[in-house]
């Protein structure tokens, strides 16, 4: 038979390497048409198709060239002999058998290929993938998920979303993650924030479309003192949302931060973008106002060099789905759903007492919890073990499942390494821009004004005085702190062991 190619290309290294690529090639096209077609989006397919599959590909050439350069090689060397490949008789029934065998098994090996690659791209895509592979490194993150308000959306619909491109670029990005979980060099906490995170309009506006955020939205908030009377306190306010569609209403309110009518950038000089002393916005008609930190002005050369990012969902919703609540909010919130009864006296400071001890593993602490609980009452209430025994077993329960799902000391993780900027009760959160010290050239002032995002309706004092009106009221601390209260940021108290 006449050969069409140079007699170098007549080697089985470049025949088998030929095989792989045209094999992986057919895959290749295969998994991109099974994700044109899918009615779901599988951002991790896009992992094999894109990233895996060609790389098979590359190789599949690599070996073949190699194999003509060597064949060269021997040619040249004098070793004339030709490579031939095996003559297939189908008249002779044991070739005919042979061909039907490998034909058939090729087949099948094909099918299994591309049912089994498809059922692994599946599972790859799962949360089970993501949060219970790498267990230790993961657990903290995967609790709290469960327990969040996106429990049931996939962690890649967040993490990646649709399409190759940021796939590509996050898997890229994430490639030393896979070997420091592999050989232990993962950190511990795991850092935040992450690190070229797909901008929120990407993903989380997919289905929160700040556009048509509008109006007010009520809600109450309840507090318990740390006194041994659990003291109450609650608040009525108004969170005024706003928003970006004039149709709706003001395009202002909390949600003026986003890129609707403006486009605002900050710079942090820490990781953790806690502090922010350098703040950009610029208007819908071009104009650009600067406020810069009193307390820490940069400079025009660190302002050149500095990294501006802008505000987006995640600057403040920064723990949407992975949150981990501060101790005093975890237990105000069981108490107030009558999950812990308030009447056990001191329950409240012994709950936040023992969830904040230093356990060196989340089990050392699950049975620490019930025995400090109840040597409190055995020493300072010894009636209230006699007598209500059920509502004791009961605050227990509870203040262990509040650690379960907020501490994990193997991983160091907990309410105070991973803040959530929502508010400004527990971190810095609002103040970190909103302090009254950020100021322009001509001195105006960013205000710290708590009436710009919310409105008081009424406040119900732990003596049971009540203020209510529709115009707003003022904050009344609960304790006796004099005016520190209003130039103080709550966090600086609230955000510390044993505090309201």
């Amino acid at each position: 038979m006449k050969r069409r190619l140079p007699a170098s290309f007549y080697n089985p290294y470049t025949l088998g390497g030929a095989v792989l690529s045209v094999f992986t090639v057919g895959l290749i096209l295969f998994l991109y048409v099974v994700e044109v077609f899918s009615k779901q989006e599988h951002p991790y397919m896009g992992l094999v198709t894109f990233v895996l599959l060609p790389i098979f590909f590359v190789l599949g050439v690599a070996i073949s060239l190699g194999g003509i350069w060597h064949q060269h090689r021997r040619i040249q060397a004098g070793h004339t002999e030709e490579f031939r490949l095996p003559t297939v008789d189908l008249n002779n029934p044991r070739h005919r058998n042979a061909v039907a065998l490998i034909a058939a098994g090729s087949f099948l090996f094909l099918v299994v290929s591309a049912f089994g690659s498809y059922q692994a791209y599946q599972y790859t895509d799962s949360v089970e993938f993501c949060g219970q592979v790498c267990h230790t490194v993961m657990k903290p993150e995967y609790v709290a998920y469960k327990n969040s308000p996106h429990a049931r959306v996939a962690c890649v619909e967040c993490h990646i979303g649709p399409g190759a491109t940021w796939f590509v670029k996050s898997k890229l990005s994430g490639s030393y993650q896979v070997y420091s979980v592999l050989f232990h060099k993962y950190p511990k906490p795991i850092a935040t924030p992450i690190k070229n995170l797909r901008p929120a309009k990407e993903t989380c506006e997919q289905c929160h479309w700040p556009n048509f955020f509008y109006a007010e939205k009520l809600q109450t908030k309840t507090y318990f003192l740390s006194d041994d009377g659990n003291s109450r306190m609650t608040l009525n306010m108004l969170m005024k949302i706003g928003g970006g569609n004039p149709e709706h209403g003001a395009t202002a309110g909390i949600h003026y931060h986003m890129y609707i009518n403006s486009h605002i950038w900050y710079i942090a000089t820490d990781k953790e973008r806690l502090n922010i002393p350098y703040i950009e916005a610029r208007s819908p008609d071009g104009k650009v106002t600067v406020w810069q930190s009193t307390d820490n002005p940069l400079t025009p050369q660190q302002i050149a060099k500095g990294t501006k990012h802008l505000v987006d969902c995640i600057e403040c919703h920064n723990r949407p789905s992975h949150q981990f609540q501060n101790p005093n909010a975890a237990v105000n919130q069981a108490m107030s759903l009558g999950w812990i009864n308030p009447d056990l006296p001191g329950i409240k400071a012994l709950a936040v007492q023992v969830l904040e001890k230093p356990y060196k593993t989340q089990a050392e602490g699950l049975r620490a919890i019930p025995a400090a609980v109840e040597d409190y009452y055995r020493k300072e209430h010894p009636e209230i073990l006699s007598a209500r025994q059920p509502d004791v077993d009961a605050a227990i329960r509870q203040i262990q499942r509040i650690y379960e799902n907020n501490y994990f000391p193997e991983m160091g993780v907990s309410w105070r390494v991973h803040p959530d900027h929502i508010g400004h009760m527990y971190s810095t959160g609002c103040f970190r821009c909103h302090d009254g010290k950020h100021v322009t050239s001509d001195g105006r002032v960013l205000t710290r004004d708590c009436n710009v995002c919310h409105t008081i309706l009424s406040q119900t004092m732990p003596n049971g005085k009540q203020t209510v009106s529709l115009n707003g009221v003022p904050f009344t601390h609960p304790v006796d702190i004099g005016d520190a209260w209003k130039t103080t940021n709550c966090s600086d108290c609230h955000a510390q062991q044993n505090s309201q």
